[in-house]
């Protein structure tokens, strides 16, 4: 039975990559990659040889990955995609479940991620966060998500493209205009950007700047604090009255929610902290 191997790729830069993943990639029986071509590249510049490549792209992945599980009865395989870790916002998962189900070892090979690269470098809180891959197409939905974010108060991240940019940022100011943003811009890249504001200077510098919106985009927003300015006596006083009242804390905590904007589950920790 052989190994899968879940190896990261640069996501730019050509040096990024660890000395790890390339034994890796120059030890196993088959690499499994998402663009061929890209992988090659890779492959050319440093030099390795003489292997086996096969596609595994997204919309024929439940496909390929049964022809991966054949290649792993007796080969080991490198996962890659064209850029970063395989498996985050890219393809892989459902190869992953299935080897992970038939009992196959399933080794990381860690190195680079978009993600994190954007948020180490961003400026914004890190100690929690939340990535949301590409936002939804829906214009509902992509306000659902970004009004969950609201109320989350956490790091949210997103992958963009250059079509799409001008119009997420429309959609972040209309939701989210007090919220803190960094646009992340052509990662690891020659011409690596980090653009920092609020929404509408964001959208602004976009606006003039045209030649700007191309490229590969890291969205980072951290919402503004709304619960900051809460008169802390205000509700104090607030949640004795409807505890004198006999009510129940969650009933109370629904009240406390609607009447200071602020989440339930926040409200709630207030109620059943009261002394």
């Amino acid at each position: 039975m052989g190994k899968l191997f879940i190896v990261s790729t640069p996501i730019g830069n050509l040096e990024d990559i660890t000395i790890r993943a390339l034994n890796i990639l120059k030890t196993v029986d088959i690499i499994a990659c998402e663009d061929t071509r890209q992988t090659k590249k890779l492959l050319k510049h440093y030099g390795i040889e003489g292997k086996k490549l096969i596609p595994y792209y997204d919309f024929k992945e439940e496909i390929l990955s049964e022809k991966l599980l054949n290649f792993l009865e007796e080969n080991d395989v490198a996962l890659v995609s064209d850029a970063g870790t395989p498996t985050i916002s890219d393809p892989g998962y459902k190869i992953v479940k299935k080897a992970i189900e038939k009992g196959i070892n399933v080794v990381p090979i860690p190195g680079v991620s978009a993600v994190i690269t954007a948020i180490s470098a961003s400026g914004l809180p890190t100690d929690k966060f939340i990535f949301y891959g590409f936002l939804p197409k829906s214009e509902k939905q992509k306000e659902d998500v970004l009004n969950e974010l609201k109320n989350l108060q956490i790091t949210g991240i997103f992958y963009e493209s250059p079509k799409r940019l001008l119009k997420t940022l429309e959609k972040i100011q209309k939701i989210l205009p007090k919220s803190q943003v960094v646009v992340a811009k052509e990662l690891t890249k020659l011409y690596e950007e980090f653009i920092r504001g609020n929404p509408k200077e964001i959208l602004e510098f976009f606006e003039k700047n045209p030649k700007k919106q191309k490229g590969e985009f890291v969205i980072l927003v951290y919402p503004e604090d709304n619960n900051k300015n809460l008169n802390e006596q205000e509700i104090y006083n607030f949640i004795k009255e409807k505890k004198q009242e006999g009510k129940k804390s969650k009933d109370i905590a629904k009240e406390l929610a609607e009447k200071f904007n602020i989440s339930k589950n926040k409200a709630y920790k207030m109620v059943i902290n009261f002394t």
